[in-house]
């Protein structure tokens, strides 16, 4: 199947200038929406309603937009993040899917390293401390080498951070719902329990989903368990964590800091946690480089061509 009309909804995509000209030269036949701010289910609608191929990030695609668009037959993603897809009706409409997993992982991963680094070193209060001329003497941080980490997910991001690791000769727990006891054995990583994870991270870094089992999973029973000198790190979906019960654990110190670069509601309003000297936080900017922006728009265009109905990289 060859699709000639492509619309780019996400504005993320049509800004670039390398992934603009590449989609230009194989679909001339493109036309995109600018806009970074995610566009309505109306807007999406408006803007495919004579395509018969699409580029998105993070739009909604729902029964009522697919219903709308008779003509539509495939969908190339950028990103990881799928979240505002709704799988059934791709389905039912039979429409494709071209999907590639962890084209951002280095990016997530590099940014999830500097976050440890920051969290152990005291940066985020000594930085607020500087700023507001309090001049600050030395505070007694900690190194990242040799620390417990725990990671709890281990896909591609996972598995990325993993790597970087390595130099740090780090003791590394991992646990996931899925196995992989041979890239386990090859990285001298620990699988362990959920309970043990929680309970042993010196660094806690999250790398999950955003699912219902996930959503809401690391509330205040869960974050009274951590060590009050761990240093939680989440670069993966916002809305995982209890907000409210984090910003009570940092708020008495009884937990050492948290670097979260997603947030439930995005962008981000709760000042309360923001604005506290221990929680390190940024808009979401965990694929936001040059290098991964190119990853996943070639990847969308990529997956324009697929042939089969696609999920998470698994046909289905």
């Amino acid at each position: 199947m060859r699709v000639t009309k492509i619309g780019v909804t996400n504005g993320l995509f049509a800004r670039h200038a390398v992934l603009r000209a590449e989609l230009q030269e194989q679909y001339p036949d493109s036309v995109f929406r600018d806009e970074v701010a995610s566009p309505t289910e109306d807007e999406v609608i408006a803007l495919l309603s004579d395509r018969d191929g699409a580029i998105i990030g993070m739009e909604p695609v729902t029964e009522r937009v697919l219903s709308a668009l008779p003509n539509l037959k495939v969908i190339g993603k950028m990103g990881i993040g799928c979240d505002t897809l709704d799988f059934d009706a791709l389905r039912k409409h039979g429409i494709l899917f071209g999907y590639t997993p962890g084209t951002n992982r280095l990016a997530v991963a590099e940014l999830t390293l500097s976050y440890m680094i920051a969290g152990l070193r005291w940066v985020m209060p000594l930085n607020i401390a500087m700023r507001n001329g309090e001049r600050p003497r030395m505070r007694l941080g900690k190194g990242l080498t040799g620390r417990t980490v725990g990671i709890h997910g281990c896909g591609n991001v996972g598995k990325e951070v993993v790597r970087l690791l390595k130099p740090f000769n780090c003791e590394i727990l991992v646990h996931d719902i899925a196995d992989y006891p041979e890239f386990y054995r090859e990285n001298g990583v620990k699988p362990v329990s959920f309970d043990e994870l929680i309970e042993w991270s010196e660094v806690l870094t999250l790398h999950v989903p955003k699912t219902a089992a996930t959503i809401g999973l690391y509330d205040a029973a869960v974050l009274a368990r951590l060590r009050p000198d761990c240093v939680l790190v989440n670069t993966c979906r916002g809305g995982i964590v209890d907000e409210d019960a984090l910003y009570e654990r940092l708020s008495t110190n009884k937990l050492a800091a948290a670097c979260f670069d997603v947030f439930a509601i995005e962008p981000a309003v709760n000042d309360k946690l923001i604005n506290l000297p221990n929680m390190l936080s940024s808009p979401h900017i965990g694929a936001a480089t040059d290098e991964a922006r190119i990853s996943m728009g070639m990847a969308a265009i990529e997956g324009l061509s697929v042939h089969e109905l696609v999920r998470e990289g698994q046909t289905f």
